[in-house]
């Protein structure tokens, strides 16, 4: 076995650390790809994660090397030790991403990385360390299904699934319904800035009865060209009282008309089964079909 070499991230490793990243976005995402520019970024920080980037202490990536070619790497985060931070998160370490690549030939590597990137979490003082696989795309957390590799080598060091599984989809904006009608009289369509996108918002009788926001570019300004024409959902709910009576698809198509006049052509959203039995069986009455499911929680104990 060629000898392995694990040592921190170098600024030369850029381009072969972009060719495994982009190895496991595409994987999820056909034809899909980020730049050197967005992983280098992710390494330094994640502005756009709210809610965890300003917990974390202490960021490091570790790689490892075999007859001179980096076969896996991994990123790794402390978290602050303090009341801010949530309590499963509070003083622990985390694999923001493990990546190796998937041949029985590189498993010895991507063991002696995981191995060098417990105890360097360790030597921090963490009390426990999370696994994702949260890349700087969009779709890209958890452990795919698609990543099978990357799921074994997470068990080999330790790490337990957890129990929530989330579904993956995408829909061709084309294939999308029309919004016609109202499909209840009375019913009224409100278009606002929402957190993230804008935002519909159906009203019956001066209540609200169903939301879906949308955000059209993924490009984040042009800086990720390679996001042209993908669009991402990130709420659509009908009040339980308001289902079953169009409202939802009725969205959906005002959503569609919105994304054709912004020329995005695909558009990615996800369902969690396990909490609405309808949402997955709706969605692809729509027009969505499943890329792959993702398994979150991964977590490695004392």
């Amino acid at each position: 076995m060629p000898p392995i070499e694990i040592r921190p991230f170098r600024r030369s490793d850029r381009d072969q650390l972009t060719e495994l990243v982009n190895a496991h976005v595409e994987a999820v995402l056909p034809g899909v790809s980020v730049s050197p520019n967005a992983v280098l970024s992710q390494l330094e920080r994640e502005p756009d994660e709210i809610v965890v980037d300003p917990w974390v202490t202490t960021r490091h990536t570790l790689v490892a090397i075999q007859r001179d070619r980096l076969v896996a790497a991994a990123h790794l985060r402390t978290f602050a030790d303090e009341e801010r931070v949530a309590p499963d998160y509070r003083g622990a370490g985390e694999f923001l991403w493990l990546l190796c690549w998937p041949s029985s030939t590189y498993e010895e590597a991507a063991d002696a990385l995981a191995a060098s990137a417990i105890a360097a979490l360790e030597r921090a003082g963490v009390r426990r360390i999370h696994g994702d696989g949260s890349l700087p795309a969009p779709a890209t957390y958890g452990i795919p299904d698609v990543w099978p590799h990357v799921a074994a080598a997470l068990e080999r060091a330790g790490f337990s699934p957890g129990a929530r599984i989330e579904v993956i989809l995408v829909a061709d904006v084309a294939d999308l319904p029309r919004p016609g009608d109202p499909p209840v009289p009375g019913l009224g369509l409100r278009t606002a800035l929402g957190g993230r996108g804008t935002r519909l918002t159906a009203v019956l009788d001066g209540q609200v009865v169903g939301i879906h926001e949308v955000q059209t570019d993924l490009t984040a300004g042009g800086t990720r060209s390679r996001l042209a024409g993908w669009a991402e959902v990130w709420e659509l709910d009908v009040d339980a009282a308001h289902r079953r009576r169009g409202i939802g698809t009725w969205l959906v198509g005002h959503a569609a008309d919105r994304l054709r006049l912004a020329r995005a052509d695909r558009l990615l959203t996800y369902a969690v089964p396990d909490e609405d039995d309808g949402e997955l069986p709706f969605l692809q009455a729509v027009g969505f079909r499943e890329l792959t499911r993702t398994r979150r929680g991964w977590l490695r104990e004392p």
